[in-house]
């Protein structure tokens, strides 16, 4: 496979040349239409008061004109594609140099209450979400922030290999996500899945058939009037029937045309995502299960959408005048429409919601994929459900970059707490979050930063960053120990790898060691397995008590009147702190 520097290199470089060509065939399209405009106005200038050569130069024009209009719009929209074609790889090349801070940071989802997104900075300005998130869809979106928060367990296998696949098929994603950039919709999927599922009709049954009834009668009388059979007169009345009968359906119409004009344009787009994903071949079970569920008995569901569309369509023609008066004078043509659209509705209301749902699946999977393209010198977690919690090589944070990361070697068992110790600005946070941010990529099926990884896949629950809070009158005390109840509660149920980074700040180092030392107790009373860092060395004795526990910590040394830091993980207890060098040093005291 290509190096991803050079892939989106080369594929922004090909397209760039074929927008140059999108670009003359659109300004040749554009005189083509402007030479025969200009060519009828001057037959018709040439020609007037010649009837027949007069009609004969408007329909040639008209013909001509809807042709170069049509083949004009195709062409823009291919042209609009390879642009976002074009932007894309721009923007794989710029977060590959570490500059993704333009893209969403996804400030709304900052959850301060979950059990781990905050602490670990899933979301916000140069957070993990900013860096991965590749979704094009509001639904895609929405999908991929519940992956990153909901820490589920199950099926992590299965995801792997379709994150494998999914990243070995690049153009295949970036046609996807294209495609999905040029969708613009003013009503979200889910507002429309929810307006078809629970849709109840508010037309009688006879209406459904009268349409064509009343056709067919407009139709012998229109005959019957010509051929001198029938007076004209009959066929005013019938004129005034039809339009009587339209009318006094006209308020319920409206409501329906106005509900169904604003799931027109999604189902325009959304057809050919869907046909992107049934044209795939894939072999992963999770991707194959995903793209049977949009596959039906007849027809394709990118063909049902597109004949959704199409009816969408014809029934917005109401609103041309003409179209609007004869149609229902004779033809009933609201009626006609109304009847399409509820069958369409009751064939598939409860479709549409899961095939909405496969393409917001496919849109959040391209990102967990793009991530793994992007980097293929990560590993794959190796699942061992034994004694083992984490055995890792070479562990880095995939936020920083690897000029300047320096990894870790970790290992822990089930039911050990690790005691991290440590110098302030030593690596013990950024080591905490790197722990963290692994157990969350390894459950979502994601390569993590390291050499070798080995785990057995477990929940994760935090509490690193706490804050008081005046709107609900919290002290940064209580605010903590709301947070530490909220962590003994949940695992009373289930088992998490809990990560704790210097509890009982708020409170005075007497009261704090004796607090945090019991507290830590009954972790591991609990059985549970963690770390926790701290710069109290008293509860580093803790380790002479239970076999549990186990010290580490980061070193700092002074060499030369500097501050020196290795950033390594060693067993241990830190004997170098450095508060009191920094304050001198920095001429504070």
């Amino acid at each position: 496979m290509q190096h991803p520097l050079e892939f989106y290199t080369a594929e922004k470089e090909r397209f760039e040349q074929e927008y140059k060509s999108f670009k003359k065939q659109l300004a040749l399209s554009s005189s083509l239409r402007l030479f025969v405009f200009l060519s009828a106005a001057t037959g018709i200038y040439f020609f007037f008061g010649q009837v027949e050569i007069l009609v004969s130069i408007i329909v040639i024009w008209a013909v001509l004109f809807f042709f170069l209009l049509t083949r004009h719009s195709k062409l823009q929209y291919k042209s609009d594609l390879n642009k976002a074609l074009i932007d894309l790889n721009k923007t794989e090349i710029k977060a590959l140099n570490q500059d993704y801070f333009s893209l969403n940071p996804g400030n709304e989802f900052i959850d301060p209450a979950h059990p781990y997104s905050y602490d670990i900075d899933l979301f916000g300005k140069g957070s993990f979400f900013q860096y991965c998130n590749r979704t094009v869809t509001p639904e895609g979106k929405l999908e991929f922030v519940e992956k990153l928060r909901n820490s589920d367990i199950s099926n992590i296998l299965e995801r792997q290999n379709g994150i494998k696949e999914l990243s070995q098929k690049p153009k295949w994603r970036q046609q996807f996500s294209a495609l999905a950039s040029l969708v613009k919709v003013e009503h979200p999927a889910k507002e429309i899945a929810d307006w078809i599922h629970n849709y109840k009709s508010v037309f009688p049954k006879f209406l459904f058939f009268l349409p064509k009834v009343f056709s067919a009668v407009s139709l012998v009388l229109i005959v019957l009037v010509f051929t001198d059979v029938v007076a004209e007169q009959i066929l005013l009345i019938w004129f005034f029937v039809g339009l009587g009968i339209s009318g006094a359906f006209l308020k319920k119409v409206n409501e329906l045309y106005g509900d169904a004009n604003k799931a027109k344009d999604t189902f325009k787009q959304y057809h050919k995502l869907l046909n992107e994903i049934e044209t795939a071949s894939f072999e992963s079970k999770i991707l194959k299960e995903k793209q049977q569920e949009i596959q039906t008995e007849s027809l394709k569901a990118s063909a049902i959408f597109a004949k959704f569309s199409k009816r969408l369509d014809s029934f917005d023609q109401r609103n041309n005048l003409i179209i609007a008066v004869f149609g229902n004078a004779f033809l009933l043509r609201d009626l006609q429409h109304a009847h399409k659209v509820e069958k369409w509705i009751y064939s598939y209301k409860d479709k549409v919601e899961d095939w909405f749902k496969v393409i917001a699946f496919f849109d959040a999977k391209n990102s967990l994929a793009n991530f793994a393209f992007n980097h293929p010198s990560y590993v794959f977690p190796e699942i061992e459900k034994n004694k083992l919690a984490i055995a890792a090589k070479n562990l880095g944070h995939p936020l920083l970059k690897e000029a300047q990361r320096v990894d870790n070697d970790f290992y822990i068992e089930n039911l050990q707490f690790y005691i991290v110790t440590g110098a302030n600005m030593a690596g013990k946070s950024t080591f905490l979050r790197t722990v963290s941010l692994s157990i969350v990529m390894a459950n979502m099926g994601l390569p993590v930063c390291a050499a070798e990884f080995k785990y057995s896949p477990i929940k994760l629950i935090t509490s690193m960053r706490t804050s008081d809070s005046l709107t609900e009158n919290e002290s940064y005390f209580f605010s903590e120990l709301k947070r530490l109840k909220f962590i003994v509660d949940e695992i009373k149920n289930e088992d998490y790898f809990i990560i704790l980074d210097e509890i009982l700040k708020g409170t005075n180092s007497t009261d704090k060691a004796i607090g945090s030392k019991k507290f830590v107790q009954k972790l591991v009373n609990s059985k549970a397995t963690g770390i926790i860092a701290t710069h109290d060395l008293s509860l580093c004795e803790i380790e002479k008590e239970l076999p549990e526990i186990k010290n580490y910590y980061f070193d700092a040394e002074i060499i030369n009147d500097e501050l020196f830091f290795d950033y390594k993980l060693k067993e241990g207890i830190c004997k170098n702190m450095n508060a009191s060098f920094l304050l001198k040093k920095m001429e504070i005291i």
